[in-house]
């Protein structure tokens, strides 16, 4: 085989490689044929193939990386000089494309010397060297009037101008292919750059719309430039720059002006909760989410916001009930109770819709409402207000709500007692309002009384609800029984006792403890007990009957020299009524002395009965108040454009009662948790001993510290606890 000399087959490639040089120049050269292309692959071939000493191979790789060299020194450099900006940004794109082509049509004439010199010598891949010549030589060269003119650029772009971004894509690919598959090139030459310019952009932008815009307007041009930004990575930057760049972005529009945007005066979070702009507060929540901590002061806004707004609904009710209580129109609770759950329910909209079910919002939510519900309204405790509001829309012919209308009542009802504190007040207010809807039945109903009964049981647990849910079925089981008893009238052959009897029996321990009284019944009623009575026991031989009569009702037959009215009154009205069938004048003493029952009962029965709205008697002396030293005898004259009246006692504040109750219940509450701590762990601290006692009692109530060390010292005294003798903070169990 004819050995090639070096100058002879670099002559045959010089031919080539200018033919192509002046077809990326422009000049009218036509392309390569396939002869020209063979005999150019085989000068290369030839000089790389032959043996020692004519094998070329190390000169033909220097070649390559000449006519690269030679190619930027003669055309590339002097035209990127004369260009500036944009034009240059332009001359640099031409200049890469046609770099990228010379590449890949040397690597075809040069493919022999990459497919073995290169990989056995471990050389630089042909293309490689060819991506570094371009790197060392231009890149190099103009990277910084590069790196200014795309920043100038996008800078034109923030302003509205239309711009090249397919160009600026290309010159970033730039950037990043002579990083050579790393991202180190574009980082350092550019991106630092342009963050840099960025943050300083944005600095002076956020400065003049914090001074000029609203709130609203401020949001919506900085989530469009957020928008702008994250579009701008996508067209042509690369896609590890979004996180950075919008992390800038946020930092100057919003981080650094996060207190001064909130709290604007006329337009800031406040006032977009008060107007309930829930498009604007849900581009606040979004905005906010993607800073550090950039929630937390939206959430103390809220938070506050309702603290306030249930601020003033206090106020308001309690406005309310004083001009309610001068003018006796009766208590705001159900007004007002309706306006927190309408509270309610407008903010956990904005949580749900506004602020996504965010735990941070929904704490707040839960925080600010529990400041709101755990206040008292004129006096009146929270819980019993609510209880109270849940007994007016159970109780026959108050409320007329739908069944569906009334289970969504329920349920939101419920949701404010979650807030509640004392929700042991609340279940004994419950008890005491239930025992008094079913006794003299005033309920809605079995089905709405287990559906509530239901929810508190999902809301509290089965404990709250127990004694509640054995008082409705002891109604159940007390119509039965009264109709056995009907039916025993009737076979049994016992004398009937004149008088309708219907007898309520109850299981003490489901209901509310009531005041007990040794009333003299008059012979009528006497003889329907002891009828009862008889019947009770033929029945059940192990339980006893305790008659409680400060419940009972009756309706008696009032003939009036007018007319004849019926008297619908209590058991004690009907007892003093009574007397009256045997005498005409009795005296207080007197109608004392026959009934058996006590001052505070009987001028409560005495005043009903001459005092207030229907006046049965007449009291001498007359007066609004009933004293021991007064007469009264049956007014005959009595009328009434009704046939049937009710004569209601004067009312008894239950609160008080309500209250001592509880309170005892607590005490024995926290008695039996601290000796179930001690019982379990023996020895304790004084403070993680409260600190638990305060964690097991929190879902019913937040008991006083006072409390739990009065319970802890009674302990110590009943032999429960013992204090250690070196360290008198320490309790142990003593078993």
């Amino acid at each position: 085989m004819k050995i090639v000399q070096l100058k002879d087959g670099l002559a045959t490639l010089n031919k080539g490689v200018t033919k192509l040089k002046k077809i990326l120049e422009g000049f009218p050269e036509p392309s390569f044929t396939t002869e020209e292309y063979i005999n150019t692959y085989t000068a290369v071939y030839n000089l790389c193939s032959q043996h020692y000493p004519y094998n070329y191979s190390q000169d033909v790789y220097d070649k390559y990386l000449d006519i690269f060299k030679d190619y930027i020194d003669l055309w590339v450099l002097p035209s990127l000089n004369q260009r500036h900006d944009e034009f240059m940004l332009r001359e640099l794109e031409k200049r890469w494309l046609n770099h990228k082509i010379m590449m890949r049509w040397l690597s075809r004439f040069f493919e022999y010397l990459d497919r073995y010199f290169v990989t056995q010598n471990s050389l630089s891949s042909l293309n490689k060297a060819g991506l570094i010549c371009f790197r060392d030589m231009v890149y190099e060269e103009v990277k910084f009037k590069a790196r200014d003119a795309v920043i100038t650029l996008i800078n034109k772009e923030r302003e509205g101008e239309q711009i090249d971004r397919a160009l600026l894509k290309n010159i970033i690919d730039v950037i990043i292919r002579v990083g050579m598959g790393k991202n180190e090139s574009y980082e350092k030459d550019f991106e630092a750059f342009m963050l840099d310019n960025s943050s300083s952009y944005y600095s002076r932008k956020a400065s003049n719309w914090i001074a000029e815009d609203s709130c609203p307007d401020y949001m919506l041009k900085a989530e469009e430039c957020l928008k702008k930004e994250k579009e701008r990575v996508s067209h042509y930057l690369h896609s590890s720059t979004e996180v950075k760049l919008l992390e800038k972005v946020q930092n100057e529009l919003l981080a650094a002006h996060h207190s001064q945007l909130l709290e604007k005066e006329h337009s800031g979070c406040r006032v977009l909760l008060e107007d309930g702009k829930v498009e604007d507060l849900s581009r606040m929540f979004r905005l906010f989410s993607k800073i550090p901590q950039g929630l937390e002061p939206v959430a103390d806004i809220f938070k506050k916001h309702i603290m306030c707004e249930g601020t003033a609904l206090i106020q308001q009710a309690e406005d309310i009930a004083a001009a309610s209580k001068a003018k006796n129109l009766g208590g705001p609770e159900q007004a007002f109770v309706q306006k927190v759950i309408e509270l309610h329910d407008k903010y956990m909209k904005y949580v749900n819709d506004c602020f996504t079910n965010h735990t941070l919002f929904h704490k707040a939510l839960k925080v600010g409402f529990e400041v709101v519900c755990n206040k008292n309204v004129s006096g009146s405790p929270s819980a019993e207000l609510l209880a109270s509001f849940c007994n007016n829309i159970l109780t026959k012919g108050v409320s007329n709500l739908t069944d569906e209308a009334y289970e969504e009542t329920v349920d939101k009802a419920v949701k404010l007692l979650s807030y509640i504190s004392e929700k042991d007040l609340f279940a004994e207010f419950c008890r005491k309002k239930l025992s008094r809807r079913l006794l003299f039945d005033k309920s809605a109903g079995d089905d709405h009384e287990r559906l509530i009964l239901t929810k508190l049981k999902q809301q509290c647990g089965a404990q709250f609800t127990s004694k509640m849910e054995g008082m409705v079925t002891d109604m159940t089981l007390a119509k039965e029984k009264q109709n056995e008893f009907v039916e025993y009238l009737k076979v049994s052959g016992v004398v009937h006792p004149g008088i309708d009897l219907n007898v309520t029996v109850l299981t003490t321990g489901f209901w509310p403890t009531y005041k007990s009284s040794d009333l003299n019944l008059p012979p009528e009623m006497v003889k329907c007990v002891e009828v009862f009575k008889t019947f009770y026991e033929t029945n059940t031989k192990k339980r006893k009957l305790t008659w409680n009569y400060s419940l009972g009702n009756c309706i008696i037959t009032g003939r009036f020299d007018r007319k004849t009215i019926e008297l619908n009154v209590l058991t004690f009205q009907a007892a003093a009524l009574l007397l009256f069938n045997t005498a005409d004048k009795l005296s207080y003493l007197e109608v004392q002395a026959q009934l058996h029952l006590s001052d505070d009962d009987l001028v409560r029965v005495l005043h009903s009965l001459s005092c207030a709205k229907y006046k049965i008697l007449k009291k001498t002396p007359s007066s609004d108040t009933v004293s021991s030293t007064d007469y009264f005898e049956f007014n005959s004259k009595f009328t009434d454009k009704m046939r049937k009246i009710r004569i209601p006692l004067p009312p008894v504040d239950e609160r008080r009662k309500t209250v001592e109750d509880v309170d005892k219940d607590r005490r024995y509450a926290v008695d039996a948790s601290l000796v179930r701590i001690m019982k379990s762990r023996k020895v304790l601290g004084h403070q993680q001993l409260v600190t638990e006692c305060v964690e097991q009692m929190s879902r019913m109530f937040k008991p006083d510290f006072k409390l739990i060390k009065r319970r802890i010292e009674d302990l110590i005294a009943r032999d429960y606890l013992e204090r250690d003798k070196e360290n008198p903070n320490m309790f142990k169990y003593v078993a």
